[in-house]
């Protein structure tokens, strides 16, 4: 029998004080790492980002605007409190990978695919799924094709260093059929392939096809095939080895999913401060209790729905206008995927 000696009232709540110190201390520190201790020393973020119309591309004065960019500066919000504290660099589907491991990136906001191969054998931390989307095929009309087993025999672009080019191939391979692929490394080359009737077809995400054809000087010549050839759940990479940082880019993808579900807005969040919902007023830092205990600001998701909106806001400024539906990027509760974990 082990012997427990009889504590004091009074060591007792010493002791339990002493437990609640510890653990916040641990809950706001011993999981900064590198990554996190050098965007603070920087002054910013550094992000990796595609040229896609919509989700990441610079406006005539060269400011860079889109759905993945938001995000970014989000991010921004709840390191510094500020969205422009963030730096965004154009790296292309071949480059983003090892940039990222190089360190050159904090994290990548470039419509990167969550993989078991990424994750194992890169090393890389996925934040949430921010867009579902697939891969699908976007063809001439005149091929008088209406789905994508009809393409037998079909010359087709792909871009190397994506999941893409493997997808085609697992495809063409159970269908039975046969392709000639074309690899293209450049994105913008894809417009000039299909134009030029230098390939049949070109194949990528459906949100970079939605992007390319309203690019294509005659965009009612081209429709993207019915298909979706793969699952592509389009989510923040980071490197791993910061936890915290993980966890920053985590809740800050979960704030604005929150605050659509909440219905709180960039334009009537003042109006909920007045909430008397215990769990809004933690999230907005009326009561901040929980953003303390996590170590942040607490109006930092405040100050993201201020400054960019939730999540159907930032849908609907840039995807909208392309034609977008939001599908399976509704929220749960309209019968999508989006789903946020609880705030407290």
């Amino acid at each position: 029998m082990t012997f427990i000696p009889q504590l004091g009232a009074g060591w007792s709540t010493a002791l339990a004080a002493s437990l609640v110190v510890a653990g916040s201390i641990f809950s706001t520190t011993s999981f900064a790492g590198p990554t996190l201790d050098k965007i603070k020393e920087r002054g910013a973020i550094k992000v990796g980002v595609g040229t896609t119309p919509g989700f990441f591309a610079p406006d005539d004065n060269g400011r860079w605007q889109g759905f993945f960019i938001d995000y970014g500066r989000a991010l921004a919000i709840t390191v510094f409190g500020d969205p422009e504290k963030v730096e965004f660099t154009n790296s292309s589907p071949q480059q983003r990978l090892p940039a990222l491991q190089a360190g050159e990136f904090d994290v990548l906001l470039s419509g990167v695919t969550v993989t078991i191969s990424r994750a194992f054998q890169l090393g890389f931390h996925f934040g949430p799924t921010v867009f579902y989307d697939g891969q699908g095929i976007l063809v001439r009309k005149d091929l008088g094709v209406n789905s994508a087993a009809e393409l037998d025999g079909a010359t087709i672009g792909v871009q190397s260093g994506t999941t893409g080019e493997l997808n085609i191939a697992d495809f063409f391979r159970k269908a039975g059929k046969k392709f000639t692929p074309v690899t293209i490394e450049e994105t913008g080359e894809f417009i000039n392939a299909l134009e030029t009737n230098r390939v049949d077809a070109i194949t990528q995400d459906s949100s970079d096809l939605v992007g390319k054809r309203t690019q294509l000087k005659k965009p009612d010549d081209y429709v993207i095939l019915p298909e979706r050839l793969s699952k592509e759940p389009l989510a923040p990479a980071i490197a791993g080895g910061d936890d915290r940082w993980l966890e920053i880019v985590n809740w800050t993808v979960n704030a604005t999913i929150q605050a659509e579900e909440w219905g709180i807005t960039s334009k009537n969040v003042d109006e909920f401060l007045k909430s008397e919902d215990p769990a809004i007023q933690r999230f907005l830092g009326v009561d901040p209790s929980l953003a303390q205990s996590i170590g942040l600001d607490p109006k930092w998701a405040y100050t993201i729905i201020k400054a960019v909106g939730n999540y159907g806001e930032i849908f609907d400024r840039h995807l909208k206008p392309l034609g977008w539906d939001r599908g399976y990027n509704r929220l749960w509760t309209d019968g999508g995927l989006l789903y946020s974990p609880p705030f407290r």
